[in-house]
C-alpha cells in the first residue's frame, strides 16, 4: 500500500474550459476538506464547492468536486478529481497549496494506472492499452487499443498459463506420487495438449508483427532515381510540403518522412534519396540510407519516367519483388496513343496533374487494410509481448526432448512464468518502470 497521496493534472494542458485534477491517494478525502468550507458530498455524486487556499486567505475556484472511494476507483485507492476552470493560473494556484501538504506530491508519469495496476485493477496488458488509447490517432489504433484495454489480449494469456499451471499439475502427480492409484499414462496424457498449446502460440506468433505495426505505423518507402519525382508525389500524399521539390537532381540527400492516415490506418511514408552511381560522399550515405530503409520496409514504391528501361534493369531492380508498387511518372508529357497500359501493381501517373493518383491510392490502400485488419483475432502489440512467447514456446521444446520427468515438469513452469511476466502476474517488477514510463503525467 502507499502511503503517500499523488495529484496531477488528468486533462490537457493549456487554456480549456475545464481542467480536472485528480488525486489518489489514502489522505485524497483529507485533502479535500482541507481546501473547502463544507462537508464532503456523497461518494460518487457530483457537487459544487468553493476551493480555497490553506490559509482560507483567497478562493481559488468555484469547481465541481467528485469522490470515488477505495478499491472501487481506477487505482483502488480512495480518488478525489476537482474540476476547475481551465485557466492556467488556477491550476498553478492549486498546486502551490497541494504541494505543502505533507505525505502529498505530483503524480509521476503513468503512476495512477500503475497503481491501478498495483491493486489488481487492470493487468499489464490492459495497462498497456490504456496507455495506447491515449495515444491513438487512427481509427485502427483506436480499436486495438480499445480491445486490448478491455482485457482481450490478456484473457488469451491468462487462458494459456491456467492451462499449462493445470498440465503441471497433472505431471507433478506423477513424480510425487508413482505409487498412488492414479490413472495410467497422465504424463502421456498431457503431452499431446502440451503440443497442441505450442502449436497454438506458435499460430499467434506468425501475424506479420500486424499489433506491432498498428502501433508504429506501416512502413511504406519511396523508390527511384534523382528527378522521376518522388518527393513531389510524397508531397502530394502529404498534402503539404515536407519535402524539397527541384529540377536539381539530388536534392534529397537523407530520408524525409511522413505519418499518414490511410484508410483508418497508421502509414508512415518515406521519401529516398535518388538511387544511382553517386560520386560525392554525402549523396553515396543517402544512396546506402535508402537502400537500408527500402530492406525492412513493408511496401516499396518505385518510381520511373516514360522510356525508361524495365525496373529489373535499373540501378534498384535487386530489391524489386512482387509486392511492390511500379509508378510510371509524368505522364501528361506524353500523347494519349503513347501511352503504355500498366498492370495490376504498374500505374500510369502525373504527380503534377494528379493523374493515375487515386486509382493508385485506392489500391494503396486495399493492401494497407489487408495487411493490418483488426477484425479479427487480438494480437500482440509489444516486442515485450513477442520475446515471452518465444521463451514460453522454447521452455515447450524443450519439454517435449526432456530425458527425465522432474525436467520435462521444470520446462512446463518456466512456460508458464514466461506467459505470467506478460500480464504481470510473476517476476515484473524489473519492466514496471518501462512500461508506465511512456505514460502522459496524470494518467
Amino acid at each position: 500500500m502507499h502511503n503517500d497521496t499523488i495529484f496531477a493534472l488528468a486533462s490537457g494542458r493549456g487554456r480549456a474550459g475545464v481542467a480536472v485534477v485528480r488525486l489518489s491517494g489514502p489522505d485524497a478525502f483529507a485533502i479535500l476538506e482541507k481546501l473547502t468550507d463544507r462537508p464532503l458530498p456523497a461518494v460518487r455524486r457530483a457537487a459544487v464547492r468553493d476551493i480555497y487556499s490553506l490559509d482560507r486567505f483567497f478562493v481559488i475556484d468555484q469547481a465541481l468536486v467528485l469522490l470515488f472511494e477505495g478499491p472501487g476507483s481506477f487505482t483502488g485507492e480512495d480518488v478525489v478529481e476537482i474540476h476547475l476552470h481551465g485557466g492556467p493560473a488556477l491550476i498553478t494556484a492549486l498546486f502551490d497549496q497541494l504541494i505543502q501538504l505533507p505525505d502529498t506530491r505530483p503524480a509521476d508519469p503513468g503512476e495512477y494506472t500503475r497503481r491501478a495496476f498495483e491493486h489488481g485493477k487492470l493487468d499489464l496488458t490492459e495497462a498497456e492499452g490504456l496507455g495506447d488509447l491515449v495515444n491513438a490517432e487512427t481509427h485502427a489504433q483506436h480499436q486495438q487499443a480499445l480491445r486490448q484495454m478491455r482485457g482481450e489480449l490478456g484473457e488469451i494469456y491468462t487462458r494459456w498459463r491456467e492451462e499449462l499451471i493445470s498440465y503441471l499439475a497433472h505431471l507433478e502427480a506423477d513424480i510425487d506420487f508413482p505409487d498412488e492409484d492414479l490413472p495410467d499414462g497422465v504424463a502421456g496424457l498431457v503431452r499431446p495438449k502440451i503440443a497442441a498449446l505450442k502449436s497454438e502460440i506458435r499460430q499467434h506468433l506468425a501475424d506479420g508483427h500486424r499489433g506491432e505495426k498498428i502501433r508504429e505505423g506501416l512502413d511504406v518507402v519511396i523508390l527511384g532515381a534523382p528527378n522521376v519525382g518522388k518527393s513531389s508525389l510524397l508531397n502530394k500524399l502529404a498534402r503539404r510540403e515536407v519535402a524539397i521539390v527541384s529540377e536539381q537532381a539530388g536534392t534529397t540527400r537523407d530520408i524525409v518522412e511522413v505519418h499518414l492516415d490511410l484508410a483508418g490506418y497508421p502509414v508512415t511514408i518515406a521519401d529516398t534519396a535518388g538511387i544511382r552511381e553517386a560520386t560525392d560522399q554525402i549523396e553515396q550515405e543517402g544512396v546506402r540510407r535508402a537502400r537500408a530503409r527500402a530492406e525492412n520496409a513493408d511496401i516499396r514504391i518505385f518510381m520511373t519516367e516514360p522510356g525508361d528501361p524495365p525496373l529489373a534493369e535499373t540501378e534498384f531492380g535487386d530489391m524489386v519483388t512482387e509486392a511492390s508498387y511500379h509508378l510510371i511518372n509524368k505522364q501528361d508529357l506524353l500523347d494519349q496513343a503513347d501511352r503504355t497500359p500498366g498492370h495490376d501493381r504498374q500505374f500510369l501517373i502525373s504527380v503534377r496533374t494528379e493523374e493515375g493518383l487515386n486509382r493508385f491510392l485506392t489500391r494503396l490502400e486495399e493492401d494497407v487494410v489487408r495487411l493490418l485488419d483488426v477484425s479479427g483475432a487480438p494480437s500482440l502489440t509489444r516486442v515485450r509481448h513477442r520475446q515471452a512467447l518465444e521463451e514460453c514456446c522454447a521452455s515447450l521444446e524443450r519439454f517435449e526432448q526432456a530425458p527425465e520427468q522432474e525436467l520435462a515438469a521444470e520446462d512446463v513452469r518456466l512456460a508458464a512464468r514466461a506467459l505470467g511476466r506478460i500480464t504481470g502476474r510473476v517476476d515484473v517488477e524489473d519492466i514496471l518502470d518501462v512500461v508506465f514510463g511512456d505514460f502522459c503525467i496524470g494518467k
